[in-house]
């Protein structure tokens, strides 16, 4: 792993371990102070015009001042990455909507590139384009070490039922960026020093497979959830929808090993595309494939927009499925839900599938959450979708 320069030329690494030193007034993590406005940098910054003026706070003006960070990669398509220097790891959510208490996204940014992702505003916060969501990806710095202060000062140990955190709700956490960064595995060595935890990752990589030895202390020591996310299994059709994700059936075989490895695992179908991987029998294959597979649990949700995902995904929807182009317009533009009726289908749908095969309800649903708040350096939802879609939300990470 390489470790990018502060502007002192000092080392400033990604992430340092429990025993590691934290950062030092002065790096990256300290920005010199900001008063009115400033010009903002154009090739150490995360991409902002040259001479643009505008004012600069909270994480915009982190986002702004985030030195590049080195990488190994060297083809034309790679994306750029900058080290974020955040202050927490562990982050609260808010909303009684969501079946979890604290979120951990290791990134912001992700490179698969999913043209339906709901969390390009993330980006939209650093004022940057939602459009940059796969191409300028944030590395957070000494994220191991703030884990530990995070889960010593947050976390309730001792509450009746464990909180739980759900790795990857904004952004995946086995991306191609976490081959080289390492800030996941990172903030699971950590969690594995804990006991009486209540921990999920959802992911579409069969990367995960890397932290097999980790996720196996987790799970002897805490309560643990695995969620491979699996759209289609038409390979086509998800390399369109998920150009940089790994295929379908490498992460079916994800489901399978983790199973072979004792560890608890569950397939998201989620988002339901309307008229592209909703057609008779789509779904209920994929249930199958994951059934097959070993998973223990199987859920979907109808595809939710928000403005910044809409202004990517329609332009798509016209050029590559031109005959749903009316029907996305009318359903979309004015608000980011499908019809009421098409998803109380969908949902009645996905729960006489569950039923037929025989799947169990995730490991959350068993157990009674109540609401807590989210902040992520302003990375929680500004707007939720209705529990129809909670799952959907948790699933494209």
């Amino acid at each position: 792993m390489h470790s990018p320069k502060t502007a002192a030329g000092e080392p400033a690494p990604l992430y340092a371990g429990p025993s590691g030193e934290r950062s030092q007034p002065g790096t990256a993590d300290c920005p010199l102070p900001i008063t009115g406005t400033a010009e903002r940098p154009s090739s150490t910054a995360a991409g902002m015009s040259p001479g643009a003026k505008a004012p600069l706070v909270g994480i915009a003006r982190l986002a702004a001042f985030s030195p590049r960070a080195e990488t190994r990669r060297n083809s034309d398509g790679r994306p750029e990455y900058f080290v974020l220097p955040v202050k927490s790891i562990l982050n609260r959510c808010d909303s009684n909507r969501v079946p979890f208490e604290w979120t951990i996204n290791p990134y912001r940014g992700c490179e698969f590139g999913c043209k339906y992702c709901y969390a390009r505003y993330t980006h939209e916060y650093m004022k940057i384009d939602g459009g940059a969501f796969e191409s300028k990806i944030f590395v957070k710095k000494d994220a191991a070490a703030l884990l530990a202060r995070d889960v010593s000062q947050k976390y309730a140990f001792d509450a009746p039922e464990a909180e739980h955190i759900a790795i990857g709700t904004a952004t995946d956490p086995y991306q191609p960026a976490e081959l080289e960064y390492g800030v996941t595995r990172a903030c699971l060595e950590e969690l594995a020093r804990s006991d009486g935890m209540s921990i999920s990752i959802t992911t579409k990589s069969n990367q995960i497979l890397r932290d097999v030895d980790l996720l196996r202390r987790i799970a002897e020591r805490s309560s643990l959830s695995l969620n491979i996310t699996i759209t289609t299994l038409r390979t086509r059709l998800a390399r369109m929808l998920e150009p940089r994700a790994p295929r379908p059936d490498l992460r079916l075989d994800a489901v399978k090993r983790l199973r072979e490895e004792g560890l608890p695992v569950g397939v998201s179908a989620a988002p339901l595309l309307p008229g592209i991987t909703d057609r008779d029998g789509e779904v209920e294959e994929v249930a199958r494939a994951a059934k097959d597979a070993g998973a223990q649990w199987f859920w979907s949700g109808v595809l939710f927009l928000m403005p910044s995902s809409a202004k990517q995904f329609l332009p798509f929807i016209h050029e590559k499925f031109p005959r749903l182009a009316r029907q996305y317009e009318r359903w979309y533009t004015r608000n980011g839900y499908a019809p009421e009726e098409y998803r109380r289908k969908i949902s009645q749908r996905i729960a006489r599938v569950k039923k037929e095969l025989g799947f169990g309800d995730r490991p959350f649903e068993e157990i009674r959450r109540r609401p807590a708040p989210c902040a992520q350096l302003s990375l929680g939802l500004t707007a939720m979708p209705g529990p129809a879609e909670v799952s959907t939300l948790w699933a494209m990470g």
